[in-house]
């Protein structure tokens, strides 16, 4: 069996996205998730198993099966949009690292046709799994949420100290990496807090943040899985609050961009 034949599961395509790496990009969702983020914006991709989601009254199957060769042509259709916007392909989910065979095999592929590639990864897996993908990926998105691992555990289910190492090793081992930050209130949205994950960035040397405002735009499909949002009615961080959350990142030595 050839790579293209390498198999995976996936839920969504997204193209023209500007969204998640630079320029006009193609984002492939991978299914399936270590964490179970309270305020998940995508919870349809945390369980592996296909499922079934209400979406606009009308019961949807989420999640298929699919191969490189399959996904291939779609994505390489839009090169001169990459080429042009410097974008590319972004591997999102979910979780890419859950399906290594599947992410090496898509990333190599693009590759070869000279596509800029990027994952966005919470880096939850054992590090084995994550140096597999750095010769295919030019930017790595990580999320880091929280510095503290019981308030982590408690509000994703996994405890963060794998996911930090991860972050040492990965910029150790000479790759591109962005440091992003889901800002959730009453769990990370403190100046503290903010700041504690800046100095935990700069420290390994990363040299790039974004902070992401909490956005309550998810929870019509948990209405749709049947499954409670544990988040309530939470309000999305102001402008004033965020700036100051920017400005208490970046006197930890690194630069800040909110959004990303």
């Amino acid at each position: 069996m050839g790579e293209l034949d390498t198999k995976g599961r996936i839920f969504d395509i997204q193209k023209f996205s500007t969204h998640d790496g630079p320029g006009i990009r193609t984002i492939v969702f991978f299914k399936g998730c270590l964490l179970r983020c309270r305020w998940c914006c995508n919870p349809e991709s945390q369980s592996r198993e296909i499922e079934t989601m209400v979406k606009a009254g009308k019961p949807t199957e989420i999640g298929y099966d699919t191969t490189v060769g399959e996904i291939l042509p779609g994505i390489l259709r839009d090169l001169p949009y990459y080429r042009r916007s410097g974008g590319g392909l972004t591997l999102s989910g979910g979780e890419c690292l859950l399906q290594p065979d599947f992410a090496v095999a898509l990333l190599r592929a693009v590759k070869e046709k000279g596509v800029n590639t990027a994952i966005e990864t919470t880096l939850s897996t054992r590090y084995e799994v994550v140096e597999r993908l750095i010769p295919y990926v030019d930017y790595f998105l990580v999320d880091v949420k929280h510095t503290d691992t019981k308030k982590h555990a408690a509000y994703t289910g996994q405890p963060n100290e794998r996911i930090l190492e991860n972050v040492r090793r990965l910029v150790s081992d000479g790759a591109n990496v962005t440091v992003r930050v889901p800002v959730i209130p009453t769990f990370n949205d403190t100046e503290e807090e903010i700041a504690s994950i800046a100095r935990f960035a700069s420290s390994v040397g990363v040299k790039e943040l974004h902070l992401l405002p909490y956005h309550r735009l998810g929870y019509d499909k948990y209405v749709g899985l049947g499954r409670e949002y544990l988040m309530g009615d939470l309000k999305t961080p102001d402008t004033d609050h965020m700036e100051r959350l920017k400005q208490a990142a970046e006197r930890q030595n690194v630069t800040v961009k909110i959004g990303g």
